[in-house]
Formats: C-alpha cells, sequence, structure tokens
C-alpha cells in the first residue's frame, strides 16, 4: 500500500462522508459538490489505497469488511478537524450557540440573557430553538439545554435542576378549591405530550388520576397554559412555566406543593470540544442563575 501521504485529502474526506451518510447523494450534497465527483474521488482512494471500500446495492452503499476500521479511523479524523476548526472560529467570534426547547428558551432564558450581556460584553448568545434539537456531537451548537431522564450516549451532561411539577389555575377557578380532592370538580387541561401525568402530584398524597375530569387537550405545554391563564381549568404546569404566571399575577397554586417527576434539565455538550472562553462564560452564568433562582428545589414554596 502506497504512502498515505500520497493520496489526495478530498478523496480521503470523500469516502469517510459516504461511510458516514451511507449513499453517493447524501455524501454529495454534505460536501456541496456533484454525485460524479464524490464516485471520482472515491474510485481514486480505492485505485490509491488498492482495495474496493464499499459494498454497493440498491440500498445504499456500506464500507467493505477490510475497509470498515480505515473508515472508521477516517471519521474520528476528520471530526477532529472539524472540531479544532469550530473551535478556532468561536474564539475569533465571541459566539455561544444553544439548542434549547421553544418554550424554555422563551419562558424563561430569554428573559434572563440581559443579565448575562451586562457581565460580558462582547459575548454574542445564538439560540436554537427549531424542534429537531441540533446535535452538539455534529458541532451544530456549543451547548443543548435539554430535559428527559437521562442516559443520552456519547456526550457531556452534567444536570441542571429536577423537573418539577404543580397544579396551576386563574385565582377565580382556584377559589373553588380548598383540598386536593376538589380537582375532581373542574375541568382538566392536558397536553398530551408531557414527560410527565398527573400521577406525579397526586400519588404522593395517596390520590389516582382517575378521580379527574375530562378538559381540552391541547398541542403544547405553553398554550396550555394560557388556557388556564383565561380560566378553561386546571393545568399541570413545570416549574418554569408555574414560576412565570404566578409571578406575573396570572395564575394561582391552590395547592402550593412541587412533586417531583422522573425528569431532569442537563446542559449537554460535546465531551471531546475543550469550550472557549465564551462558552466557559455561558455555563457559569446559567449554573449561577438557576441556583440563586433555586430552580429544581421542592422547598421552594411556589
Amino acid at each position: 500500500m502506497k504512502g498515505a501521504d500520497r493520496i489526495p485529502l478530498n478523496a480521503l474526506r470523500a469516502a469517510a462522508t459516504v461511510a458516514r451518510d451511507g449513499s453517493l447523494s447524501q455524501a454529495a450534497r454534505a460536501l456541496g459538490v456533484s454525485v460524479g465527483a464524490v464516485s471520482q474521488q472515491i474510485a481514486r482512494a480505492e485505485a490509491q489505497l488498492g482495495l474496493p471500500l464499499f459494498l454497493r446495492d440498491r440500498h445504499g452503499m456500506t464500507p467493505t469488511p477490510e475497509a470498515a476500521e480505515l473508515l472508521a479511523g477516517l471519521g474520528r479524523g476528520f471530526s477532529e478537524i472539524g472540531r479544532a476548526l469550530d473551535t478556532l472560529e468561536r474564539r475569533r467570534d465571541n459566539v455561544v450557540r444553544v439548542s434549547v426547547a421553544p418554550i424554555f428558551a422563551t419562558r424563561w432564558l430569554v428573559w434572563r440573557l440581559r443579565d448575562f450581556y451586562r457581565q460580558n460584553p462582547g459575548v454574542k448568545v445564538r439560540l436554537d430553538i427549531d424542534t429537531h434539537l441540533a446535535d452538539p456531537l455534529r458541532g451544530e451548537v456549543d451547548y443543548a439545554i435539554r430535559v428527559g431522564p437521562g442516559g443520552w450516549p456519547g456526550v457531556r451532561a452534567e444536570r441542571l435542576f429536577d423537573l418539577l411539577v404543580v397544579p396551576v389555575c386563574a385565582p377565580e377557578v382556584g377559589a373553588r378549591l380548598a383540598t386536593p380532592e376538589d380537582l375532581a370538580t373542574v375541568p382538566i387541561i392536558r397536553d398530551p405530550d408531557a414527560l410527565f401525568t398527573w400521577d406525579d402530584w397526586l400519588a404522593p398524597v395517596g390520590l389516582s388520576s382517575d378521580m379527574l375530569e375530562e378538559g381540552i387537550e391541547l398541542p403544547d405545554a405553553s398554550m396550555c397554559l394560557d388556557a388556564a391563564i383565561s380560566g378553561m381549568g386546571v393545568f399541570l404546569a413545570f416549574e418554569v412555566l408555574a414560576r412565570e404566571g404566578r409571578d406575573y399575577g396570572k395564575l394561582v397554586t391552590p395547592f402550593p406543593r412541587y412533586a417531583r417527576t422522573r425528569h431532569h434539565y442537563a446542559l449537554v455538550s460535546d465531551p471531546a470540544r475543550s469550550p472557549a472562553p465564551p462558552q466557559q462564560a455561558f455555563r457559569r452564568w446559567l449554573m449561577a442563575t438557576l441556583a440563586e433562582e433555586r430552580m429544581g428545589d421542592p422547598a421552594v414554596v411556589p
């Protein structure tokens, strides 16, 4: 086999991209070239290496057994190059890119960014609130704020705060609720995609969600909160939403007791990437702000 320094870098990059994406067309799209150009680079790499790199069928292209280890190593190498270049770019532009779900961004994070900018002049925060949730391992963002049970593979996940829930409603609805049993007498507003159920709050006081009335069902938690504000019923809100509605006087918590769920918020990042100063500053500020507000502390009276 000829020396690796004699194989064109573009040919190796094309091979690594096809191995990652599984087809010439997907690789061409990722590289910004034509399918024919990718095919030529693969042929050049195979000629230089003296072995076939891919098995071709109607489903796409998969590495041959002889080339699988080589292609995996090339993929890791080009990922490292991408990370190094990305780190250099981030150090130059002083931008922190954060992926976050729309509700947390609009109901909590945006309202506090002014404080971050005051403490860190010259650093910009670029929020990605697309619901597809960008992947920090692909270099799309520096941090991702995620909520779930944990166990995200391949990433660094730092626990931020527990996901707590509490019933909320408009003041006129709350006036009808003296005990948790009274929840059986009012409409319940439901988010079918919620990560928790009413039993998370009811079970600790010896009750079951079977007692609850039917109510309206809305496609996301933000709409459910607005429905509660309008007086349409009681909504089991997570802490971020409950605090906002209460602080602005739009909602009451008739039973001021947070309940834990099986989920928590986490700051997710690529463990192979060293954070630049702007990223370090954002992490420190976020941790300090959450601690100051005692987010996720069930001892706080909602």
